[in-house]
Parts: C-alpha cells; structure tokens; sequence
C-alpha cells in the first residue's frame, strides 16, 4: 500500500507540475469542452498548492518506507 501511496504522490506532483509550467491544462480541457473552467483551475492559487500537497504525500510515503526498514 505505501508503494502507491509513493506512486500516488509521485503521479500527481508530475501531474501538477506539467499542468501549472505547460499548457497542457487548457489544451486537455479545450478537447473535453470544458473551456469555463479555465478561469477557476488554470489558476496558480490552486494549482502549486495542489502539487506542494502531492509532494507531502510523496514524502510521506517516502519517509514509511524507510521508516520499515
């Protein structure tokens, strides 16, 4: 379970990171019809605290797995 916890935090922080440095948010909701949204989540005050809780995640998941060994 903490290996996808890892993966979990590790996917989501990449996730995060190309869509807060990249356009790739407004091109991926662009395709799905959901440019509205754009204004609310193509937003830095939500996306780098999104990543910056991924990242905890990930070494949290990080920290119980050296804790085991």
């Amino acid at each position: 379970m903490k290996s996808k916890l890892l993966a979990f935090g590790l996917v989501g922080s990449m996730l995060a990171a190309l869509c807060c440095f990249t356009p790739l948010l407004p091109i991926v909701l662009t395709g799905l019809g959901l440019t509205g949204l754009l204004g609310v989540i193509y937003n830095d005050a939500i996306l780098l605290p999104l990543m910056a809780g991924f990242i905890i995640l990930a070494g949290y998941a990080f920290w119980l797995q050296k804790k085991q060994k």
